[in-house]
């Protein structure tokens, strides 16, 4: 199993990280020192809360990252995803399809929220505080860590209906997938890069078991099951059974984030129809990265804090837009 540390690499890999990020600067004037004298202590606040999270939890490292991403997609990265239904909030995004009973990790957020406020109310926004807990969920579990880009604010309405109609869907074709990505200024190899989050977390049965029994229609399974694995999934996974059951997404190395998710995919043991469609989707461009990324993890883990950048630049609210909420999961005054 490989599983470098990203703090073991050279020293050079780092001053990539770095100058990357000077040479492609933010939209919306982020930045990293944004909070260094309104909050100077705001990356160890979250990445402690983060840690002590991860001792009852497992999982919470992978729904953090998520949350991230499911509320970057939407309205960009303005912590939409995290309101409740009601005043102003008619249609929580909570509620989506892709969100409902699988979104997870709000009370971590509040917990977090809860320790910024007391070192400095007032300050740090929601919207930030999801794009930091996604850097320290995936250097604790020993992938890259990287310069968070900070400055945005708080979204002041959510956005169910985009939700529902912007997520990627597990059962999507690639060319769907690419279109989506696209929607929101991110390339292909932001979609292979970002895929690899699936290094870590997990799936419930329900959204990959068309892929196990009667795939498209055909009354078969996907031929791009590897049958071994195929056998462990309908086991775990049987016709007419809990589609809640959870299924670690890299069998190989549950909770660490490594390059094995796409050593799964050249075995054919990606979980997800969206995961194994990167490199058996014959002529498409990603096959190459793919075989990259399992190759050389290097190679990935500096194209993932490439990709988490540029996804934390979708649309940030900045200067006077929206507002900085003091409880995550309401607009303030409501």
């Amino acid at each position: 199993m490989v599983s470098t540390s990203y703090n073991s690499l050279p020293s050079t890999i780092f001053l990539v990280t770095v100058l990357t990020t000077l040479v492609f600067p933010s939209k919306g004037q982020l930045n990293a020192t944004f909070y260094s004298s309104t909050c100077p202590n705001v990356s160890s606040i979250v990445r402690n809360a983060v840690q002590q999270a991860l001792q009852s939890d497992s999982r919470i490292a992978a729904s953090l990252i998520r949350l991230h991403f499911h509320d970057c997609f939407v309205n960009g990265c303005d912590a939409s995803l995290l309101l409740d239904q009601g005043g102003n909030i008619t249609q929580s995004e909570k509620n989506a399809a892709p969100n409902f009973n699988s979104a997870r990790g709000f009370d971590i957020v509040d917990n977090i929220k809860s320790a910024l406020e007391n070192s400095c109310p007032g300050v740090v926004s929601c919207a930030d505080l999801l794009a930091l807990a996604a850097e320290s969920s995936v250097s604790l579990s020993g992938g890259p860590s990287w310069n968070v880009l900070l400055g945005r604010r708080d979204g002041l309405t959510a956005n169910q209906g985009g939700a529902n109609t912007s997520l990627p869907s597990p059962f999507e074709s690639l060319a769907n997938l690419t279109s989506k990505f696209s929607a929101v200024g991110l390339d292909t190899n932001d979609l292979v890069a970002l895929s690899g989050a699936h290094t870590f977390g997990r799936a419930q049965c329900q959204f990959f078991s068309q892929r196990l029994f009667n795939f498209s229609g055909s009354g078969s399974p996907d031929p791009t099951l590897n049958s071994t694995y195929l056998a462990t999934l309908q086991q775990n996974c049987p016709q007419n059974g809990n589609g809640s059951t959870l299924n670690n997404l890299d069998p190989s190395s549950a909770d660490a984030f490594d390059n094995n998710y796409f050593s799964n995919l050249l075995t054919n043991q990606g979980l997800l129809q969206t995961d194994q469609e990167l490199f058996s989707t014959n002529g498409s461009s990603t096959i190459s990265v793919v075989n990259n990324f399992a190759n050389n993890q290097t190679a990935f883990f500096q194209a993932f804090v490439q990709s988490m950048i540029n996804m934390g630049n979708i649309s940030p609210l900045t200067g006077s837009q929206g507002e900085i909420r003091t409880d995550c999961k309401k607009v303030n005054g409501s």
